[in-house]
């Protein structure tokens, strides 16, 4: 468990596929991607203790939802059931309660099962022979015992000093607007969902709900509707994802997912001790051995 520091942000990589753990663009499933440099691939720690045992959560650094294990077999091809993206709603939840152990062999992975059924059922990439099978799913021991592909390389992330730019808006808003219109090109791909904002106070308790509906997944779009409803500059207001009553706030700064399930979100004055308590990882820093390298590369006299 010291691996998994509360509210630090890490990269979950596979001893087997060396691949990330991944949120996936739809908000539901999760994968492997070789991609680290994004915050799909940033998991949050959130510790609990429930009954005396301590349990470990991680959210997703980019939509906010919850690594858990989903109730759906694995598609053909994985083995287990799938793990899935899930909101944090009841303090008894057992799918998105996980318990960490060591490899037990010396080489410092890690394995994370979750007990919401009779037996243990571990974290796993899929894919050894057939690469392109690379969903996560959660799986029980074989008789060939604990498999390289449910070892884990657990990296904790630096934060970086400020949070970072929004992607730039799409070129669909939504609604027209007078410095920014509404404007379709091609074909019309944009979906409605129902956003469910809620304004929260200087320490991040909320006064109360609305709702409305929004086209497309631009979070820059997003933030600058939600700033004209609450009668605010979208410069001084901070949007924050909450998936589900009993989970942490996670700031939105990535595009929307790919679905139109409804979103909760909360919005913080930039200035207030909740936002400015929010963590950020810097998942553009290299990894060491990515440092020493091209330390080393420009030390070289060769290329001087």
């Amino acid at each position: 468990m010291n691996n998994f520091p509360d509210g630090t942000h890490v990269w979950l990589q596979s001893r087997a596929r060396r691949g990330y753990l991944h949120a996936d663009e739809d908000g539901s499933g999760v994968s492997l991607s070789n991609s680290r440099a994004t915050l799909n691939a940033a998991w949050q720690v959130h510790r609990i203790v429930h009954g005396g045992v301590d349990y470990v959560l991680l959210r997703s650094a980019a939509y906010g939802r919850y690594l858990a294990l989903s109730a759906s077999l694995a598609a053909d091809g994985h083995r287990g059931r799938e793990a899935a993206q899930r909101d944090f709603n009841e303090p008894q939840q057992l799918n998105v309660r996980w318990r960490a152990v060591s490899a037990g062999d010396g080489s410092g992975y890690v394995l994370l099962y979750n007990v919401l059924v009779s037996e243990e059922r571990f974290l796993r990439a899929n894919g050894r022979y057939r690469r392109w099978n690379s969903g996560v799913t959660v799986d029980v021991v074989g008789n060939g015992g604990r498999s390289t592909m449910m070892h884990w390389t657990v990296m904790e992330i630096p934060l970086r000093p400020a949070p970072p730019a929004l992607p730039n808006p799409s070129t669909d808003l939504g609604v027209p607007t007078g410095l920014l219109q509404r404007r379709r090109t091609g074909r019309v791909t944009d979906r409605q969902r129902t956003i469910r904002y809620m304004r929260a106070n200087d320490e991040g308790n909320f006064l109360g709900a609305e709702t409305f509906r929004f086209f497309g997944r631009s979070v820059f779009n997003l933030r600058y509707e939600v700033a004209v409803k609450v009668n605010e500059d979208m410069l001084t207001i901070t949007l924050c994802a909450h998936a589900g009553f009993y989970g942490r706030l996670t700031p939105l700064v990535v595009d929307l997912p790919r679905s139109q399930d409804p979103l909760d979100i909360v919005v913080l004055p930039n200035n207030s001790p909740a936002a400015m308590g929010l963590r950020h990882p810097n998942v553009d820093d290299p990894v060491p051995w990515e440092q020493d390298f091209y330390s080393n590369f420009m030390s070289d006299p060769r290329i001087q």
